[in-house]
């Protein structure tokens, strides 16, 4: 799915309720709430905090998808495309970033590439 399609299908899931999209201020705290639960299962799956006995098993895909979700409706809600937004950002720090990482060597001569495809 690209990102067009995706923000298409939360429009045609969020346009079957009358309430429709919530305002911006109220989508920024649907998405910080959502940062947070993943930043929890993020915590609790590779960090050094296990979940407490009883709890529920959770899951970082389920939690980016979440994340994901509210950010689709936000940009939504605001009239943002974001297929727009993201090649603008990429294209900035192409720019801004170009010399401030190391290059990888092409995958034929990388040593760590142990099947030199």
């Amino acid at each position: 799915m690209t990102v067009t399609e995706a923000q298409e299908r939360v429009d045609a899931y969020i346009s079957q309720f009358a309430e429709g999209y919530f305002p911006p201020l109220a989508m920024l705290a649907r998405l910080t709430e959502e940062l947070g639960e993943l930043a929890r299962e993020v915590s609790h799956t590779y960090g050094p905090k296990p979940k407490k006995p009883g709890e529920a098993p959770g899951s970082v895909s389920e939690e980016l998808g979440d994340l994901f979700f509210v950010l689709v409706c936000f940009a939504n809600a605001v009239h943002v495309d974001l297929s727009e937004a993201l090649d603008t950002v990429l294209e900035k720090y192409a720019v801004r970033d170009a010399g401030r990482w190391t290059p990888r060597l092409p995958r034929a001569l990388d040593p760590e590439d142990e099947h030199g495809t």
